[in-house]
């Protein structure tokens, strides 16, 4: 169990925190492209999978999060964007397989 960073008594034991907490973002990041694999079973066409509208609405929902969270927000939006466009093109991918398409 991870401590608040104010107990931590050295270094190794704020790492060891900081390395458990990437740890469980890296697996919810896999959780997430999960459900962005079978979100492509839902769209009609290629379009539909960059659902441009949906995307910046997203991104500027995320900021708003990493407000609340005292977070820059535009990192933030960084972050998200170079994701959520990587699993775009996954999804793409996904979509063309499961259509029939190469």
């Amino acid at each position: 169990m991870i401590g608040s960073p104010e107990s931590c008594k050295n270094i190794n034991e704020i790492r060891l925190a900081i390395d458990t907490i990437d740890q469980q973002v890296i697996q919810l990041i896999g959780e997430r492209f999960k459900y962005v694999k079978a979100a492509s079973r839902f769209k009609v066409n290629e379009e539909a999978v960059k659902a441009p509208e949906r995307f910046k609405n997203m991104l500027l929902q995320r900021r708003d999060w990493a407000e609340v969270a005292g977070l820059n927000p535009d990192i933030i939006e960084k972050v998200y964007s170079d994701l959520v466009n990587y699993f775009i093109s996954e999804e793409i991918k996904n979509w063309n397989i499961e259509n029939g398409n190469k």
